[in-house]
């Protein structure tokens, strides 16, 4: 039977962003019984304050309980490792660029930017396996700039002062990106993105460890098996997942006993001197002549969005394969807010290293915290343990590095997408590539910029679908993919799958005439012609009901499930609407439009289209609007189950 006048929803086109209502019993969502109806007040205010916490803070998300805060400290003892001889070995490095290069490096020290931002980073960042530090990429960069208006070797203490003012220039521009909430373009670092550029970036990073004297060969495979029987003895004695934890410093200390033993021989070479002391304040330092504003300025920008871009893609990638979330906004505020106090003590740009953040995520981190012990060991590093560290061999280092490398390079996932989408493959060998072969920004740029295109044709080129009816139901679904579902005599339904605005309004348009000319094409022979055609502006619901565990009992979860059709339409659609009713009236057609949303309905309602189609052609469901189509053409059977003496009133049905 029909349903009764009394039960029937109506929409409030005066103002379309209430809720349909009904005159019926509405359905309440019921109070929590583990919840006294007395607290709720108190309990909303500490939900907020915890919210607000957790907002400005993300770290306190990631210290959840002692197991998360023993990893911590147990694997950020080996993050500085990388850091502690990065000094050297970046100078080293960029003597082979070029010498201009070195005094940035040896004034600004390395070791002292593995100090104190971490500690803010601890505070404000999201990436719970990030581990803070200075790349060689944006070295180089930050450097050559500054280089063009201040020569380093002929005013060193100049040079310094504008490399620090750049610095803060990069964290006063990558905060305000975050507090404009940008982070939005993180989700275009897509998986497929992510496993190539992890894969490309662990192969250079191994590449680069490579070395061409036996001596330091055989010491270098020796402790790369080392730490590889480690790691593949924590996968079968999980139990045993400290002794992969202190493999590295293990590694550390046996190399300096050998190389303390070997000293005065070429064979074996060594981080060398490492100068003790903490970072000097330099907030008085920064220098804003505007005879080097525009260098200072061009190098802060470029280097910030290097950095971010960097820091970003790979806080995401470790997050992915540890099932967790970063925040965008957050991590370029944490950027930026380290990179200001930075600036304040002697420390130029840092973000995420690649090579540190594995080593870290090998270890075992499994929060923040991690960074905060780091910059303590960093600390007393600098201030008692440098001479020791002297001794540290470079090779000991490199098969710490590559051991974390290894473990990073997908195959089995890079062919997993080869077999399921052919597309996502080339993001994922765009990435690798670029990374391999050019550097990790052409790589991403490439990747992304191929998934943008993607996404570009899938906006383009939405889904149109003709429903149908399935049998002895109300579910109205796409007729190729059902082909037992059943049409209408003279009614055509298309459900629209996205918004319509000016990159796919002449898409959409072309596609909705030409299904109403194949429907006419078959429809003809038949004798019925097409004389309504609904369009579905809604999407599919689903209920899927799950249980989960949460504490301190496990509870059932409803979960509605909307496939959402056209959530938003601009001008342009609303025109193509307007032209596609015309080429409808010219044949006699139609149109209805079926469970459109609030901001969609209220644009049409202003933009007069409703006046135009009339408030009648508007529908709740596709099953009203079969009913009221159906009435129209007076084609009802008792076959429908509804009398014709009790069809429902259409008017105004939504």
């Amino acid at each position: 039977m029909a349903p009764s006048t009394e039960s029937v929803v109506h929409v409030n086109f005066s103002n379309p962003e209430a809720l349909p209502t009904s005159s019926g019993p509405t359905s309440r969502r019921p109070s929590s019984p583990m919840i006294p109806s007395g607290s709720s007040e108190t309990n909303r205010r500490c939900g907020a304050r915890r919210k607000l916490y957790n907002t400005l803070f993300p770290s306190l998300n990631g210290c959840p309980n002692t197991l998360s805060a023993c990893s911590s400290m147990t694997s950020s003892p080996e993050s500085p490792l990388p850091a502690s001889p990065s000094r050297r070995a970046s100078a080293t490095l960029n003597s082979l660029k070029s010498s201009h290069y070195r005094p940035l490096l040896i004034h600004s020290r390395d070791a002292d930017s593995s100090f104190v931002p971490p500690l803010v980073y601890a505070v404000f960042g999201s990436s719970r396996s990030m581990a803070v530090g200075t790349v060689a990429a944006v070295s180089l960069l930050i450097a050559s700039t500054i280089g063009d208006v201040v020569s380093p070797t002929d005013d060193p203490t100049l040079f310094l002062h504008l490399v620090f003012t750049a610095t803060f220039i990069t964290g006063i521009f990558q905060t305000a990106l975050g507090l404009l909430r940008l982070g939005i373009l993180v989700d275009f670092l897509s998986h497929s993105t992510i496993t190539g550029f992890m894969g490309g970036t662990a192969t250079i990073i191994c590449l680069q460890q490579l070395k061409w004297r036996w001596e330091s060969a055989v010491m270098g495979v020796c402790f790369l098996l080392f730490l590889l029987f480690t790691v593949q003895l924590r996968k079968r004695l999980p139990r045993l997942f400290w002794v992969s934890a202190v493999a590295p410093i293990v590694t550390v200390l046996i190399g300096c006993i050998i190389a303390y033993f070997l000293r005065g021989h070429d064979a074996i070479q060594t981080v060398g001197h490492l100068k003790k002391g903490l970072n000097p304040l330099s907030i008085g330092y920064l220098n804003f002549n505007p005879k080097y504003l525009t260098a200072v300025v061009k190098a802060g920008i470029i280097t910030a969005i290097l950095g971010l871009a960097e820091g970003i893609a790979i806080g995401r990638s470790f997050a992915i394969m540890k099932n967790e979330q970063t925040d965008g906004n957050k991590e370029m505020i944490a950027f930026g807010l380290m990179n200001i106090v930075g600036s304040f003590t002697s420390c130029y740009l840092t973000t995420g290293p690649f090579s540190k953040s594995a080593v870290n995520f090998n270890a075992g981190c499994r929060s923040a915290m991690s960074n905060v012990v780091m910059a303590f060991c960093m600390m007393l590093t600098l201030l008692f343990l440098a001479p020791v560290f002297s001794y540290t061999p470079l090779v000991a280092l490199s098969a710490i590095i590559t051991s974390a490398m290894l473990g990073l390079i997908k195959y089995d996932e890079a062919y997993h997408l080869f077999k399921v989408d052919k597309f996502d493959f080339c993001i994922c060998m765009a990435a690798f590539l670029g990374v391999t072969f050019v550097t990790m920004d052409v790589g991403l740029m490439l990747s992304v910029g191929l998934s943008i295109v993607r996404a570009l044709l899938y906006v383009a080129r939405p889904a149109t679908v003709k429903l149908g009816n399935i049998p002895n139901s109300t579910l109205y679904r796409d007729v190729e993919q059902y082909p037992a579902a059943t049409s209408f005599p003279g009614v055509l339904v298309l459900q629209l799958g996205s918004p319509i605005h000016f990159a796919n309004s002449t898409y959409i348009r072309e596609r909705i005439l030409r299904w109403i000319n194949e429907e006419e094409d078959v429809s003809s022979p038949k004798g019925t012609n097409v004389e309504h055609v609904l369009l579905d502006l809604g999407g599919k619901v689903a209920l899927i009901q799950e249980f989960v565990y949460c504490n301190p009992l496990p509870c059932h979860i409803d979960i509605w499930n909307e496939d959402h059709g056209v959530t938003s339409i601009d001008m342009t659609g609303i025109e193509t609407l307007v032209e596609v009713l015309r080429n409808m009236q010219a044949k006699g057609i139609k149109m209805g439009l079926v469970n459109p949303r609030t901001e969609v309905l209220e644009k049409l309602m202003v933009a007069k289209f409703i006046d135009i189609i009339g408030q009648e052609a508007i529908f709740l469901s596709i099953d009203e609007a079969i009913r009221a189509s159906q009435f129209s053409l007076n084609v009802w059977t008792q076959k429908d189950g509804v009398d014709k003496d009790h069809v429902p009133d259409t008017k105004g049905l939504l």
